[in-house]
């Protein structure tokens, strides 16, 4: 990789090719894998070693190797697979036949990636209400520049904010919190006094998004990370894999209070950190994010999609009535009264038809999904995860904060002897049919 001042993805014009893959722990395997390799004329440019966490006989190795020769790399992942019998992932950020989309297998790798934002947060479009206003445009930049320069375990850069930010956090929590008892969900209204008491949610005062990230970990193990504009939904959702939120620190423009283009801090504090605080709705968006890891590209957008109308605007039962959790219609006052009006049209919850739902961006929308319950939305999300075309499942492993690949039925089998889960031993038995 290149270093800078950021970490970025190769510029190398032949591109990056990532490869993990298995071996047993022999006497002059992985030197027989890399005379392979350099008999092919192909170069590694970096190598990790560790001992497999799930096949103890077994050591796994992740590579990086230059993708000029791919003719001759095919015939080598072929060898490795058929000749050697190591078990071969070839991961690829970019778009090649056949190869699983790189992902992160730790949650150090979110740095690899969060600084590739689709929008930078200093440069506004036209429309934007602070486009004209060199003082904000600034001031976003010192925003984007926090999020730029932080590398994950680091504490999140504790912001002084302006007297007029301030005022526009104060309008907008003032206005939300009088609609929050009769429009939110219970999970929300449960916390909010949490946050109030823990974590310096006032109207005159705007959180810090190191207290709020601890105060999220002791919850539900949930962290925030600060983020300088928008990333891709690949992005986005894998850091959701991780328990790990990508959050903006600054504020919309003061000339709009109750209006924004794009996420703030409004719409992350208000909207998305209180559900984050609850153990079904955290472990609904972590599956959210497993189930984009390694996901071909319209999944990726399927997944993007049922995330729009769930933890975005989604709604949900409470007894014979509904209410709001979705971080969008949360943090928007005029769109929370909206959404439980007679107004939108109302559609149960189904994931294929939600999926593929088409939704404007920049006005309310016409439809909105209700779940039964986070529970009930998280079992229909799993199964929806099993319709997504990938050689392999993923499980987070919390202890070490790493995405464990289970591909065949004996890694399964360890996982559920490991765990002594009734749940995995069932789908162990449902790999081998």
């Amino acid at each position: 990789f290149q270093e800078s001042m950021y970490i970025e993805e190769s510029s190398n014009k032949n591109g990056v090719i990532s490869l993990i893959f298995s071996l047993k722990e022999e006497v002059g395997a992985l030197a027989k894998v890399l005379r392979t390799f350099e008999e092919k004329g192909i170069n590694l440019t970096h190598i990790e070693s560790r001992p497999s966490r799930l096949n103890k006989d077994e050591y796994e190795f992740f590579i990086n190797l230059e993708g000029k020769n791919v003719p001759a790399l095919d015939k080598i992942i072929k060898s490795l697979r058929n000749d050697i019998g190591a078990t071969v992932h070839e991961l690829s950020r970019t778009k090649k036949k056949d190869t699983v989309p790189w992902f992160p297998r730790s949650i150090q790798e979110l740095d690899r990636f969060a600084n590739q934002i689709l929008s930078y947060g200093a440069e506004l479009d036209a429309d934007h209400p602070g486009f004209k206003d060199p003082v904000y445009r600034a001031r976003r930049k010192e925003f984007a520049d926090i999020a730029y320069n932080y590398r994950h375990g680091q504490p999140i850069p504790r912001v002084t904010y302006t007297e007029e930010e301030k005022k526009t956090w104060g309008t907008v929590f003032r206005e939300l919190k009088s609609l929050y008892p009769t429009h939110a969900c219970y999970e929300h209204n449960h916390v909010f006094p949490l946050l109030e008491k823990y974590c310096g949610y006032r109207e005159d005062n705007i959180p810090q998004l190191e207290d709020i990230s601890k105060f999220l970990q002791t919850c539900t193990g949930f962290r925030l990370r600060p983020v300088a504009g928008l990333l891709s939904s690949r992005d986005f959702l894998a850091g959701l894999a991780f328990r790990v939120f990508h959050s903006t620190q600054y504020i919309r423009h003061a000339s709009k209070p109750m209006y924004t283009p794009e996420p703030d801090i409004c719409h992350e504090l208000l909207g998305h950190v209180p559900l984050f605080a609850d153990p079904s709705f955290a472990q609904f968006s972590q599956e959210i994010g497993l189930a984009s890891l390694g996901a071909p590209d319209d999944f990726i957008e399927k997944l993007a999609t049922v995330y729009w109308f769930t933890v975005e605007f989604g709604l949900c039962k409470e007894g014979d009535s509904l209410k709001a959790y979705g971080a969008g219609l949360l943090s928007s006052f005029g769109e929370l009264q909206y959404s439980l009006s007679s107004k939108p049209e109302i559609q149960p919850l189904l994931l294929e038809k939600t999926a593929v739902q088409k939704y404007p961006v920049t006005e309310f929308q016409p439809v909105y999904y209700v779940a039964e319950s986070f529970q009930d939305a998280k079992e229909k999300l799993r199964k929806f995860a099993q319709t997504i075309p990938r050689p392999f499942s993923v499980r987070y492993n919390p202890y070490t904060q790493r995405i464990e690949v289970l591909d065949n039925a004996k890694q399964l089998k360890n996982l559920a002897d490991t765990i002594n889960s009734k749940e995995l031993q069932i789908c162990y038995l449902e790999f081998l049919k």
